[in-house]
């Protein structure tokens, strides 16, 4: 019988050998990926504990599955799960269409205030990629999950509603860039100074955890001004007021250029990441997705809002192989709420085939592993991942790009990662 993963009086958490873990199998392709994934994490944690840890499984409907069977898309014991368990995994969700639930993922982060999207991009040798040097991408993504445009705040042209928005800008606020008035809708992006120092204190704390060299603030600031401009100082500011000894900012740098000189200001960089101080810096979205292309190795952590980050989490995820293979995960670091989930859809005509790659799934378990601090287990999957990959034994999505590649299933890719345990 399981227990509960819980959350400890000094805010880290607390995991027993018997963890009960409530999983949703997702709706598509979910069975097949589920199947083969859950093996390779039991598999690896016999390999690394033998017998002394081991996860109690608890299926928990949600998706069209759950419609099916209860009449309900997110059923309330489901919801209550993810809340009493603390740590949970799941499949891709189909998300009901024409009313209801605007999607089922942003339901779970919004109840739960999963307030940090974690995505981290990495190269397995072997991989097809488009890039010239893929090897060069290792970044984690640090996305705001609860704010910004996805707090689904719109009011469509037409209804009382953007009528009502619509004067309230033009007669109360004196707005007068309203282009074309009478068939215009409105969104409106909530950015709080609260969500953002919470999401960016994270993205730190993780890089001075991991000893990775910078976090970069990635914003829209120069059109945004009060909004993403805002994310990007409340950073800088947080930064120097709570890390003053952990991290070495881009306003550091800045006001030492202007006192002592460039040459002084460049060596105190030099020196900060060469010393194990965090570099702090921003970046414009757009360069910023013109310099992961060009040079990928100047970033490794990324602090962003929700729009940047769901653009910036596929377009890396595309530098090393596709949303098929990226894992991801939503968390609430304060309560120990979190949610590991495959990033990609439920690619509904390809489900019960055993054809779909499950390195999405695979990887946020690891992920998962990682969060409950069964580091061992988690480093032989990604390992064996990357050894499969490497001898060329991959699934269709990536053997109809290699040369001289052996394809198999689903359940055979997962044969092969445990063969490396």
């Amino acid at each position: 019988m399981g227990s509960k993963i819980q959350m400890g009086e000094d805010g880290k958490l607390m995991v027993p050998n018997n963890p009960t873990i409530p999983f949703i199998i997702g709706d598509g392709i979910g069975p097949d990926i589920w199947n083969a994934s859950v093996r390779v994490f039991d598999a690896a944690i016999e390999k690394a504990y033998h017998g002394h840890k081991k996860i109690e499984w608890k299926e928990v409907l949600a998706g069209e599955k759950a419609f099916n069977e209860t009449g309900s898309w997110m059923p309330e014991e489901t919801m209550q799960a993810f809340k009493d368990y603390l740590v949970a995994i799941k499949g891709p969700l189909t998300t009901p269409v024409g009313g209801g639930i605007r999607s089922l993922n942003v339901a779970l982060r919004q109840e739960l205030d999963l307030f940090v999207c974690l995505r981290p991009v990495k190269y397995f040798e072997g991989t097809p990629s488009p890039m010239w040097h893929p090897e060069k991408v290792n970044m984690v993504i640090f996305r705001e999950n609860t704010e910004d445009i996805y707090a689904g705040i719109e009011y469509m042209t037409g209804t009382p509603e953007a009528d009502k928005m619509l004067k309230f800008l033009t007669e109360e606020l004196g707005v007068q860039k309203i282009r074309f008035p009478e068939s215009t809708s409105f969104g409106i992006k909530p950015v709080s100074k609260m969500g953002s120092e919470r999401l960016i204190r994270a993205a730190i704390q993780y890089a001075i955890d991991h000893k990775l060299p910078s976090v970069t603030i990635v914003h829209k600031g120069n059109i945004m001004k009060f909004t993403e401009g805002a994310f990007k100082n409340w950073g800088y500011e947080l930064a120097e007021r709570e890390f003053k000894d952990q991290v070495y900012t881009w306003n550091q740098w800045e006001k030492t250029k202007q006192e002592s000189g460039e040459a002084v200001a460049n060596e105190e960089m030099k020196v900060a990441g060469i010393g194990g101080r965090i570099i702090i810096k921003d970046a414009i979205a757009d360069n910023f997705l013109q310099q992961a292309l060009l040079a990928p190795q100047d970033y490794s952590v990324i602090a962003t809002l929700n729009l940047n980050g769901d653009y910036i989490s596929d377009a890396l995820a595309a530098q090393v192989g596709g949303i098929g293979i990226a894992p991801g995960a939503n968390i609430n670091y304060h309560t120990g709420h979190a949610v590991f989930e495959a990033t990609h859809g439920t690619a509904p005509r390809f489900a019960n085939t055993n054809t779909m790659n499950p390195s999405s799934v695979i990887l946020s378990g690891v992920m998962m592993l990682e969060y409950m601090g069964w580091t061992d287990a988690a480093e032989r999957i990604t390992w064996s991942v990357g050894q499969a990959i490497k001898n060329k034994k991959v699934t269709i999505d990536f053997h109809k790009l290699m040369k001289d590649a052996t394809l198999l299933k689903t359940s055979e890719f997962a044969d092969e990662i445990i063969r490396h345990l």
